[in-house]
């Protein structure tokens, strides 16, 4: 079986949990002898993928035949509209000092066509059986690709735009793309039963042809521990610092826990465009000294800061999976999830509660914090339960979605 297979980051050049899902997804395909072509719109040449066969779309010369241009792609993870103008008129003057050819397109809109555009000269030249996109700024390169090769097409749901947006001023033109490249596939994988729903009620797509395949963990052996050298909690918030994702919900939460206990810090890991705002607000708060901020972490800094965590917090409004709590409690912390997430559906030992609860929020941290019995419990069943959550599973699940859509027979 050989897929190709597009996405918008992979590690180490990844900011959030869609890289991650789709190194450890592809891990495990490849465990199982499929031949996976991972297309990037952006990475450097050196870049190596490891396990697959890894293609930038930013550097295609060495396709010869083809003639293709290099082209340094403005397309890049979780990049907003505002951003990318800002990019682009930055490049622009640049190329235009250098030639008269305008090499980048006009809005982000403009960007992700060409993306897609590129995406079919790749499925002409590129031998598969099965294309598989992950998420909207690859559903336009999926269905190019489709209708250059006649391949059958998956769409993989880690995030809808209603996800992102918390429900709030959706993109329409986004939305639009989800739900055409949702109609062009021959099959959509979501990420959980919780996601199956939003794509029916909000997309309206017929349930029988959404196969939901939960996500896994990548097993690291990093044992560190904890770096802080005072007798203060420490609480963990590890993602993006945006409304999808809960920061808000959680600092009003951690305000309730310093009334109860004054010595908790409380860590922000990541970046964001509420980054800012959470800042403003620890201060309003009279918090500003037990927040810190540590900015974006990579490989074992990710280990690093869940060991020296006396609990992790998940509290995303809309969380379609959520891969960070399994990491949590790889590294043997505790764990306190919304049940607006699609990992609460396949894991027991932890702390659930609503996003927007901040007093059932803030006394369930209290209580982990206070209680060295629960906390311990939690760890050690978390420990052991987050064993089964392998990449082999849901990798064996889509092999059986590329089968049904290909007609079977196509291993090897």
């Amino acid at each position: 079986m050989k897929v190709l297979m597009f996405g918008w980051e992979f590690p180490p050049f990844n900011k959030g949990g869609l890289g991650t899902a789709c190194h450890g997804l592809t891990k495990g395909l490849t465990n199982q002898d499929v031949d996976v072509t991972f297309v990037l719109p952006k990475a450097p040449e050196e870049a190596d993928g490891g396990h697959v066969k890894l293609l930038k779309a930013n550097a295609l010369a060495f396709w010869d035949t083809l003639k293709i241009k290099k082209v340094d792609s403005l397309l890049t993870e979780y990049v907003s509209q505002e951003v990318y103008d800002e990019r682009v008129e930055g490049y622009l003057h640049q190329v235009r000092s250098n030639s008269g050819d305008n090499l980048y397109g006009k809005d982000l809109h403009h960007e992700v066509w060409r993306f897609g555009k590129v995406a079919g000269l790749i499925a002409k030249h590129e031998d598969h059986d099965v294309i598989h996109s992950h998420d909207w700024m690859t559903y336009e390169a999926g269905m190019e690709a489709k209708k250059h090769s006649g391949k059958p097409l998956v769409v993989h749901v880690h995030a809808t735009e209603f996800d992102r947006t918390g429900g709030h001023n959706v993109n329409e033109y986004v939305y639009g793309i989800e739900k055409k490249g949702m109609e062009t596939a021959d099959r959509i994988v979501t990420v959980s039963n919780y996601t199956k729903q939003m794509v029916v009620s909000k997309y309206g797509i017929d349930p029988g042809k959404i196969e939901v395949v939960h996500n896994a963990v990548e097993f690291t052996d990093y044992k560190g521990g904890n770096t802080i050298e005072n007798s203060d909690k420490i609480v963990l918030f590890l993602g993006r610092i945006t409304i999808q994702k809960g920061p808000d919900w959680f600092l009003y939460a951690a305000r309730k826990v310093l009334d109860k206990n004054p010595d908790v810090k409380f860590i922000f890991a990541g970046e964001g465009d509420m980054e800012a705002m959470i800042i403003n607000k620890a201060a309003e708060l009279g918090m500003a000294d037990k927040v810190l901020f540590s900015g974006f972490l990579k490989g074992t800094d990710i280990d690093k800061a869940y060991q020296m965590a006396d609990l992790y917090v998940m509290p995303s409004v809309s969380e379609p999976f959520g891969i960070t709590p399994l990491e949590a409690m790889q590294n043997g912390t505790p764990v306190l999830m919304s049940k607006q997430s699609g990992v609460s559906e396949v894991v027991q030992h932890c702390l659930k509660c609503d996003f927007w609860d901040v007093d059932e929020m803030a006394n369930m941290m209290a209580s982990v914090l206070q209680y060295s019995a629960l906390q311990e419990q939690l760890s050690e069943n978390g420990g052991q339960e987050v064993m089964k959550f392998s990449w082999d599973e849901p990798a064996a699940q889509c092999l059986q979605v590329y089968d049904q859509i290909c007609g079977g027979g196509n291993h090897g």
